[in-house]
């Protein structure tokens, strides 16, 4: 077996109600996006942004430096996994800019508002489940979670990954 099919088996074992299942595919892009935009928050003054051209400064942050680490692991696991992980990426750091640009309220704020509701939504879903969340056994599936509901949106597409 696969290492990635095994992690994805372990961690589907806390996630088998339809519930928790529909509170997950909601819950976790948001925790993701989230966490990429308080990241993108942090002031690294022009460190990373003289490292790239003009077009891309606005992405220069340090989370794109996590979501690239994260690629990274995505694609010892598995080709295609990392290239559904690495187009939801993109699109997460596009979104996150847009929202920056909006400027109604602090980048930050707003991604902690959305980090802290996913949380409690998870949470309940694990609650309704009656299992603890998988990352308090393994950390690794924090790294996991994205994937497996990645491998969800895969398998209605009849991707194999």
């Amino acid at each position: 077996m696969r290492k990635i099919d095994a992690l994805m088996s372990e961690y589907a074992e806390s996630h088998q109600t339809s519930f928790n299942k529909s509170v997950h595919y909601i819950c976790v892009p948001l925790i993701f996006f989230s966490l990429i935009g308080l990241l993108a928050s942090i002031p690294t003054g022009t460190v990373l942004s003289s490292l790239v051209p003009a077009s891309l400064q606005p992405y220069a942050h340090i989370g794109t430096i996590v979501i690239i680490l994260g690629l990274l692991y995505y694609l010892r696991l598995s080709v295609v996994l990392f290239i559904g992980m690495l187009l939801f990426s993109a699109a997460v750091l596009w979104g996150i800019h847009q929202i920056a640009t909006i400027d109604i309220a602090p980048l930050w704020a707003m991604m902690l508002i959305i980090f802290v509701l996913a949380w409690i939504g998870q949470f309940i879903g694990h609650k309704h489940e009656g299992k603890k969340p998988s990352f308090l056994k393994d950390l690794q599936f924090l790294m996991i979670g994205p994937a497996w509901t990645m491998s969800h949106l895969f398998e209605a597409l009849k991707i194999k990954y």
